[in-house]
C-alpha cells in the first residue's frame, strides 16, 4: 500500500501543514519546519522545511526557501528550492529562481534569473488541470 501514488496534497506533505487561507493577509516572516499552504497573501520572507504550495490567486511578497514547491500564484521575490520546483501555468514570479530540478508549465510568467543546480534539464509542459 505504501507504494501507491500520493495524489492528495496532504499525502504528499506527510505532516500537518501550516495554512494561510484565502482572504488572509499576514505581514512578517514565517519559519516552519513542516509544509506551508499559501492561499492568501504573505508579506515577508518564508523559510519552509518541507513542501510549499502557493495556490492560484495567492501572493508572496518576499524571498522564500523550501525543500520542494508547487507555485500557481504570484511571488515577488527570490525563490530557492532544495529539490523539485513545479511552476504552474497561472504562476507569476518576479525574482531569481534556484532549484535542483525544475518543471515549468506553458503560460507561466518568470521575470528573473533561473539556476538549476541538478543535472536534469528543465521540463516544459502543458498544464492539464484547471484552476
Amino acid at each position: 500500500m505504501s507504494d501507491l501514488p500520493k495524489r492528495r496534497l496532504l499525502d504528499q506533505f506527510g505532516t500537518s501543514p501550516t495554512y494561510i487561507a484565502e482572504g488572509s493577509r499576514i505581514q512578517g516572516d514565517i519559519d516552519t519546519r513542516g509544509p506551508l499552504v499559501l492561499s492568501g497573501t504573505l508579506e515577508g520572507n518564508g523559510r519552509v522545511g518541507a513542501g510549499l504550495s502557493i495556490s492560484v490567486g495567492a501572493r508572496l511578497l518576499g524571498d522564500v526557501q523550501a525543500r520542494s514547491a508547487v507555485i500557481a500564484g504570484e511571488v515577488i521575490g527570490n525563490v530557492t528550492i532544495a529539490e523539485k520546483l513545479e511552476i504552474g501555468a497561472t504562476a507569476i514570479i518576479r525574482g531569481s529562481i534556484a532549484a535542483k530540478s525544475l518543471a515549468i508549465a506553458n503560460g507561466a510568467v518568470i521575470e528573473g534569473d533561473i539556476v538549476v543546480t541538478g543535472t536534469q534539464p528543465v521540463i516544459k509542459f502543458d498544464e492539464k488541470r484547471r484552476a
